[in-house]
């Protein structure tokens, strides 16, 4: 079962908090950063998909506001086609 939106953007803040602070050690550092990617991804994946439900939702082929129901089968083929970028920093641009 997925958890709610909110319950991973506060987790997420918590991890930022955490991360800002600097009192972790290296390991313990890295692997908040990864499940702060991971839950980024999510919440970033849900407001997506929350952005596109309201675009039908506005949107009929006249410009007329309508409804129309997505189905999440045709999201997940669409979020598939998709390109991840990545940023990629040379050594000198560390951030940390």
């Amino acid at each position: 079962m997925e958890k709610p939106f909110e319950t991973s953007l506060n987790e997420l803040e918590k991890i930022v908090n955490q991360l800002e602070n600097g009192d972790l050690p290296l390991e313990k550092s890295l692997s908040l950063f990864e499940d702060g990617v991971k839950l980024s991804r999510e919440c970033r994946e849900r407001l997506i998909q929350a952005e596109r439900r309201i675009e039908v939702l506005l949107k009929d082929s006249d410009g007329n506001l309508s409804l129309k129901e997505i189905e999440p089968e045709s999201l997940r083929a669409e979020r598939k086609t998709q390109t991840g970028k990545r940023i990629v920093f040379d050594e000198d641009d560390v951030p940390f």
